[in-house]
């Protein structure tokens, strides 16, 4: 590793994770557990994430702006909107906030409520992700969702009169008994209600999950592939640019958070079950943190020192790995030069190891970055297969 370890720190995010929702789905395998809205110990948890942002602040090192604040679960929107704005007020007392931070919050249309989502946005929330999935009565009662098709179009309208900035609309592909032309009929309504950023992703049989052990009967194969190319092709004539595997955006409204993610940005894993990632910019060392899944063992633990049931450094042979499960995920790739401020490593040396997939057609070089290509997304495992466990990675 460079003697004064990583040249700068990378950009900071949060995440806080809100594990209750009304019912769980059955395609769902997200740490998420369903309980009477009138149930959630609100109080508690509130107390809860304060004590683990606190002793996170204590592995962060010197404060760095954070660039996007990021509400998952379960359903965030079961919260009260003074909750949320209670907990964006302590990290802005704690953490200096860029001008510009993106602050998402996930929603379920089934409980949209306009004071509350009022109050969400006059708390800081700026970007909403809605839960849609379809906007086909059918096929949401088969995916087991709280809301109908007449919910979702309520919810978007609602948003839009909010004044929210940013809007995501979450679309499933691949439902039960869905046909291409259903599939196309979900994305031409979404994409009436004019959002600015898609997913738009395949739904898959999660292990140990209902649909996993009862599957249902599932477009498969040619049917599938049309389904997914079709609907693409939709929305590239709208405008909307894939950047990412399943996320697609009008130009300037890419999910910040994500792409953070993906370019292996740290960030604060803040709440039951959430995944942190530090980095030391003096050592050059990369912490993996991760709290308690289960609400009650995080509510019990979180003001001690069990709090983490997962605190690793990141050890240099395996940061190749890590960089490219998310960097190969964006269309536009990355530059060498980006791995080598994230990792610490020797560029030349990745490079190397790359280079049978850039001749085996996998990789492109493209304007100085590395691009996978549609076929390299395809097998992006065969990619990642030569990082398995190399020791062979120098330091730069």
């Amino acid at each position: 590793m460079h003697p004064q370890g990583l040249i700068t720190p990378p950009p900071l995010a949060v995440y806080v994770h809100l594990p209750w929702c009304v019912r769980k789905c059955p395609y769902c395998d997200f740490n998420s557990h369903a309980r009477n809205p009138a149930l959630i110990p609100e109080t508690d948890y509130l107390a809860a994430l304060e004590a683990d942002l606190r002793q996170d602040l204590a592995l962060l090192g010197p404060p760095r702006p954070v660039q996007s604040v990021f509400f998952g679960g379960g359903t965030p929107s079961l919260f009260s909107a003074s909750a949320i704005g209670q907990i964006i007020h302590s990290l802005r007392a704690h953490l200096p906030f860029a001008p510009d931070a993106e602050i998402t919050l996930e929603a379920n249309p089934g409980t949209f409520e306009q004071a509350r989502f009022a109050g969400y946005r006059e708390a800081g929330v700026n970007r909403l992700s809605l839960g849609i999935q379809s906007f086909n009565d059918r096929h949401l009662k088969s995916l087991g969702r709280i809301h109908g098709g007449s919910e979702a179009l309520r919810a978007v309208h609602a948003a839009r009169e909010l004044g929210f900035s940013g809007l995501n609309l979450d679309l499933m592909y691949g439902l039960p008994g869905q046909t291409e032309t259903e599939a196309l009929e979900d994305v031409d309504q979404a994409l009436a209600l004019n959002p600015n950023h898609l997913s738009h992703y395949q739904l898959t049989l999660e292990p140990n999950t209902p649909f996993a052990i009862r599957p249902p009967t599932l477009p498969l194969g040619e049917t599938l592939w049309r389904m997914e190319r079709r609907c693409r092709v939709r929305l590239a004539r709208a405008g909307f640019r894939q950047y990412e595997v399943s996320a697609f955006a009008r130009p300037g409204h890419a999910c910040r958070h994500n792409l953070n993610y993906w370019t292996f940005g740290d960030y604060l894993g803040l709440g039951a079950g959430a995944h942190g990632k530090l980095t030391d910019p003096g050592s050059g060392q990369i912490w993996r943190t991760r709290k308690h899944a289960h609400p009650q063992r995080y509510l019990a633990t979180a003001k001690g020192p069990e709090r983490l049931a997962e605190h690793a450094a990141v050890a240099p042979m395996m940061r190749p790995l890590e960089f490219l499960m998310n960097a190969l995920r964006l269309t536009d790739g990355f530059r060498p030069e980006l791995y080598a401020r994230r990792t610490g490593l020797d560029p030349a040396a990745l490079l190397s190891k790359l280079a049978p997939a850039l001749a085996d057609g996998l990789l492109r070089l493209q304007g100085g970055s590395l691009v996978p290509t549609p076929r390299g997304m395809a097998l992006v495992n065969e990619l990642l297969l030569p990082f398995l466990g190399d020791e062979s990675l120098p330091s730069a």
